[in-house]
């Protein structure tokens, strides 16, 4: 019986993928087998050895200590492309909010007083405070081009716009799916200079934070717009309100309200509503569960942020799977140890991430206590886990 630990709410219908006679969920179960998360802080969290896998129902993971985890051979899963629809939504609300003047002139109705005939009067004479643009022919410049890039470039083009992007990491699988129409950027800078509106979609590490900064603001329009869904610190606050107040950009849309930008009548900043929708975290919580649950039962690894991707269909044999560091002989060592103990090997993957490697092997015969022990003897072996 595996146990699941769930620090936040998580679907109903992603738990219901969990078997009732292998799995045991709960949000105060001891000693888990796993644990599911969402937005709950775990930088303090204490992981007992239990703990084999951390899922995230949600594609960022800034809550959760990767490096820490990886030293103790657990890997982390997020859900990519599973609210990318509902954050693609959003930008489009955030591009036409902007593009009409639509909070200004909700804020502005809001306050009129009188009659309707004196409400009449004073709208026709107010409404050309609010003349907004057109997004047909204007560009938008999209950073980062996974799932969410994607939809938001593919559906600006479908508007009439015209969509420049940049990502040079940009999957086989995520290029196939562009629009001929979105133009190659060669950098951000390129991206900044002709794009009537930004919109940012990138992971926040230490490469993207505070990717908008002054120097690039200067190849800015002044009638550019940015937005931002993708995490606070990719643009900062306090550059932004300095933009502008100076006049270097003309509106910034956002997902992560702030006390320097509260109340500045060019700014639209929303409670973090992007993957706020029943559907997306539905998906999130049942594609979540599934990579854990293939995991536990399989070995097998998906959409982990510290691990590298690694299926093995299974054989009629004995699975056994070795997180270890990414250093020479490892396989030789894992072989050796094996056929120490007189297994046969049916199968073997081997695949690595950075400083961590991953080994998957079915042998011909139950695997011994000796064997595993023998496995986590060999410098460098992490994790060890017979299925």
């Amino acid at each position: 019986m595996f146990k699941i630990l769930t620090l936040n709410n998580i679907s109903p219908r992603g738990l219901s993928q969990f078997e009732a006679d292998q799995y045991q969920v709960g949000s105060d179960l001891t000693e888990p087998d796993a644990i599911l998360v969402r937005s709950q802080v775990m930088h303090d969290m204490a992981f007992p050895e239990s703990v084999k896998a951390v899922g995230r129902a949600g594609a960022g993971v800034n809550n959760i200590p990767i490096t820490r985890l990886s030293a103790l051979g657990v890997p982390v899963f997020n859900t990519p492309g599973a609210n990318a629809n509902a954050v693609k939504e959003l930008v489009l609300v955030g591009l036409l909010m902007a593009s009409r003047n639509i909070p200004q002139a909700l804020h502005f109705v809001e306050g009129l007083d009188g009659d309707d005939a004196a409400m009449h009067k004073t709208v026709e004479a107010g409404k050309k405070q609010f003349v907004g643009t057109e997004l047909p022919g204007r560009t938008l410049g999209v950073v980062g081009l996974g799932a969410i890039g994607v939809k938001v470039a593919n559906a600006a083009h479908a508007l009439g716009m015209r969509v420049i992007g940049f990502d040079p990491k940009v999957t086989v699988e995520n290029a196939w799916q562009l629009s001929a129409g979105v133009e190659q950027a060669r950098s951000v800078e390129e991206v900044i200079a002709r794009a009537d509106y930004l919109s940012f979609h990138v992971p926040l590490n230490d490469h993207t934070r505070d990717m908008l900064n002054a120097e690039r603001l200067k190849l800015a329009k002044p009638s550019l717009v940015v937005l931002n869904f993708s995490r606070e610190g990719v643009v900062g606050a306090a550059l932004v309100r300095e933009a502008l107040d100076s006049g270097r950009i003309s509106g910034y849309v956002c997902d992560f309200p702030s006390v320097s930008l509260k109340g500045h009548s060019r700014v639209i900043a929303l409670p973090h509503l992007g993957a706020s929708t029943q559907e997306a975290e539905e998906n999130c919580a049942v594609m979540v569960v599934q990579q854990v649950r293939d995991y536990l039962e399989n070995g097998n690894i998906r959409n982990s942020v510290n691990f590298p991707e690694a299926i093995l269909p299974r054989t009629e044999g004995f699975r056994v799977c070795i997180v270890n560091a990414n250093v020479p002989n490892m396989l030789g060592q894992i072989s050796s140890t094996l056929a120490g103990s007189g297994l046969n090997i049916l199968d073997m993957l081997n695949k690595s991430k950075g400083d961590l490697a991953y080994t998957v092997v079915d042998v011909d015969r139950a695997i011994p206590e000796t064997a595993t022990a023998g496995l986590r003897a060999i410098e460098g072996v992490l994790a060890v886990r017979a299925l």
